[in-house]
């Protein structure tokens, strides 16, 4: 328990410490996160960069990176543990699940071009895994989403703070 009470509030004061001095690996970090089904957002981070004067194409590469692979994880979640989850954990009933999924097949996978989307983006993703959307077209589709949106950001910030 002592070791605990020690490490603890040390890695805690580290990462708040790592997270105030914005780089390319707190915003990989902090892009992967807001991609996963934790209530974060990693736009910020990447205009606060922009306005440092980092490079904003790395700036954008890394932020798509971080949140495309984020989104990867949340779709092996749909995918390896999608049934568990949806009635267990997320309290899904099966009625909701089939609509959810009419309501994907409807639209296609198309739909993934909108995983950057607030509220909706994380729940296409966990959907797309479940319904086993191919992985490679999976990338792609959530890769450009989210390359459009963080390249629409990037530009405004650059263009504003100019």
């Amino acid at each position: 328990m002592d070791l605990f009470d020690n490490l603890f509030p040390t890695y805690s004061v580290l990462l708040m410490d790592w997270l105030r001095q914005p780089g390319y690996p707190a915003l990989f970090a902090v892009s992967l996160l807001a991609s996963s089904l934790l209530p974060l957002g990693s736009e910020w981070l990447l205009a606060l960069m922009l306005t440092q004067g980092y490079q904003p194409t790395t700036t954008l590469a890394v932020a798509t990176l971080g949140n495309t692979l984020g989104a990867c994880t949340t779709w092996a979640v749909g995918r390896y543990g999608g049934g568990w989850l949806f009635t267990r954990l997320f309290r899904i009933s099966e009625q909701q699940r089939q609509r959810a999924e009419g309501w994907y097949r409807r639209y296609g996978a198309a739909s993934l071009l909108l995983s950057w989307l607030p509220l909706v983006g994380d729940p296409l993703c966990l959907v797309g895994g479940l319904l086993r959307i191919n992985p490679l077209l999976f990338l792609v589709l959530v890769a450009t989403g989210k390359l459009a949106r963080y390249g629409v950001v990037a530009w405004l910030t650059v263009r504003i703070a100019g």
